[in-house]
Formats: structure tokens, sequence, C-alpha cells
């Protein structure tokens, strides 16, 4: 006999990250983790994973760490937060949150030999939109919504 246990999965969570590259990858695992339990496509899933990579080091970058809450939590160590959720038709926003920084983020146009500024140039190719929220605090939120890909279809015979 099998004994099934249902798993409540969360449709969105929200996570602190260190202000720095050390973060990133334990972010990128606890959401690749939470959207395969939750059936999200492999292919969003990897897409969801690279964007969440991109916002975060833009985050670490060029932003500044997150405001004391007085809550506790690497928030109140310097950090940025992460989250994620899915909505009821599949779609899935990725959003991470700093304390706001000197400038707004804007795709750039490197050069072809350049090592860097092509973050938002590839959230642009993967997602289907993406934003900016500024907050009356001056906490920056930069956001991605991805949705599944179009099943492909194959002709009909007549």
């Amino acid at each position: 006999m099998a004994v099934l246990v249902a798993q409540e999965v969360p449709t969105s969570s929200s996570v602190a990250v260190t202000h720095g590259p050390a973060g990133v990858g334990e972010a990128r695992h606890r959401m690749r983790t939470q959207l395969s339990r939750s059936g999200v496509s492999d292919t969003v899933v990897e897409d969801a994973e690279l964007v969440l990579s991109e916002l975060l080091s833009n985050a670490c970058r060029y932003g500044r760490p997150l405001r004391p809450t007085g809550r506790g939590g690497l928030e109140d160590d310097g950090g940025i937060r992460a989250a994620w959720s899915l909505d009821q038709s599949g779609g899935l926003t990725v959003e991470v949150t700093d304390g706001g920084g000197p400038t707004r983020p804007v795709p750039a146009r490197p050069s072809l030999t350049a090592r860097g500024g092509r973050g938002l140039t590839i959230i642009s190719a993967l997602a289907k939109d993406w934003g900016i929220r500024d907050s009356a605090s001056g906490e920056v939120t930069v956001w991605a919504h991805l949705t599944a890909p179009e099943a492909t279809r194959t002709p009909t015979s007549r």
C-alpha cells in the first residue's frame, strides 16, 4: 500500500539575502526547489534562476543594503530581499529589493568586448515584462514577469 503525503507548496516566497555574491546561489537554490515542487516547467525555472541572478547581482553592485527594520534577520544586517510569486495563469514574478542607489536600472549597450552590462538585456529577452518600483522609504524593487512558453502546435490534418 502506497501512502501519499500532500505537501503544501507556497505560491510566493520572500527571502533575505546577504548584500554580496554569497547569497545569490542560496536564493537560486531555494527558488528552484520551491518552483519545481509547485510544478513549474523546467524552462521557466531555468529562466527564473537566470533572472534572479541578474537582479541580485545588479542590486549588490549598484544598490545599497536595505535599512534596518528592527525585526532582525539578514535585512537588518545590510541585506537585500528576493521574492517570487506565481499567479493563477501560471505566470511568475521575480523581484529584488535593495536600499536604492544613485542611479536607476536601464539596459546598457556594451561593446562586444565589454565584460558586463548585459544583465537587463538578458532579462528583457527572457521576461514578458520588467520594471522598477520606488518606495517612499528609498527602497527600489526591480521585478520581471515570466510566462510559460506556448505549447507547440502540430498541424491538424483534414
